[in-house]
């Protein structure tokens, strides 16, 4: 069923059928025609093509923003937010322009094509840049909802399409800056986004068998973030872990680190990449093993951050 089809695939689609009713809807991209392949197919002249040329993708994105056109600029996340970085800023950011730039191969999901092709400080950049909202669906029902809120949220927006697997059973009322609480909990809070919302839910269930009753929220706005969630989590839980397949330095993490500083002053641990290069080359699932970032792993963390701040 259409649930289960890949992140890049279910986002083509929902762009393509806003496109059929929307005439200014555009998609552009640097050869990352594994994101448009419905929407070219539909409005091929709709659908423009710049080659490995990732500045030149976000400035004929600003340009046709510049017209009136609401802009999808596909590639990959290391690329897009650092080859393109000044233009993201100054053709885009500072100019306050509707383009929507969309995301693939995040985090380490480029497994065998190495250091080059992950993407683990695109959300630190783009959280840095003014007029830029952050998101990043954590489930495949949810790359529709957010599809649909870029369209009708106006200015700048990063969209990162990590690799995601089937969390929601039915419809639920997607807002933007608000973070979903899948699982309620009083002795710790468990906050994730993208690909590690479903490795959360499974480690708080691992956690429910050793008596630890875990909160679990799924973060899906990074930019603007749900302080509420997070303050309340500060207060109710015994301490807050943050889950990211991204440097923990400017993503997720630091985020909610700020908030709970700033507000709710509470103990918090960053789990994802620790300031580091990924240097291996190979399966997907042994980079995130070697990563300690699966749910066993999730687990440990957790109960070892809880007994250092009870003592």
């Amino acid at each position: 069923m259409s649930y289960q089809k890949p992140v890049t695939t279910l986002y083509d689609e929902a762009v393509t059928a806003l496109a059929r009713e929307n005439e200014n809807i555009y998609s552009v991209d640097a050869e990352g025609v594994w994101m448009n392949t419905h929407f070219r197919e539909a409005f091929p002249e709709r659908a423009i093509q710049v080659g490995i040329a990732e500045q030149n993708l976000v400035g004929v994105s600003a340009g046709l923003a510049s017209r009136g056109k609401i802009v999808f600029a596909n590639t990959m996340a290391a690329f897009i937010t650092m080859r393109a970085c000044e233009q993201v800023k100054v053709d885009v950011a500072y100019q306050g322009f509707n383009v929507k730039l969309v995301a693939s191969i995040t985090g380490v999901y480029g497994a065998y094509y190495g250091t080059t092709h992950h993407g683990l400080a695109d959300i630190a950049i783009m959280r840095a840049i003014p007029n830029m909202v952050v998101v990043v669906p954590g489930d495949s029902l949810e790359v529709k909802k957010i599809v649909n809120a870029a369209v009708e949220h106006y200015g700048p927006m990063y969209i990162r399409l990590d690799y995601v697997e089937p969390i929601y059973e039915e419809d639920y009322p997607f807002e933007l800056g608000k973070a979903v609480t899948l699982r309620d909990g009083k002795d710790v809070t468990l906050i994730a986004t993208g690909s590690m919302v479903k490795r959360a839910l499974r480690a708080a269930e691992m956690l429910s068998k050793q008596g630890i009753d875990a909160r679990v929220l799924n973060m899906h706005t990074i930019k603007p973030i749900d302080e509420k969630a997070i303050i309340e989590a500060g207060k109710e839980t015994g301490g807050i872990v943050t889950l990211e397949e991204h440097s923990v330095v400017g993503g997720l993490g630091g985020a909610v680190a700020k908030i709970v500083t700033d507000k709710a002053p509470t103990y918090v641990k960053r789990i994802g990449f620790q300031d580091t290069f990924c240097e291996i080359i190979g399966p997907y699932n042994e980079i995130l093993e070697q990563y300690k970032l699966l749910p066993p792993h999730i687990v440990d963390a957790t109960l070892g951050f809880l007994k250092r701040i009870k003592k």
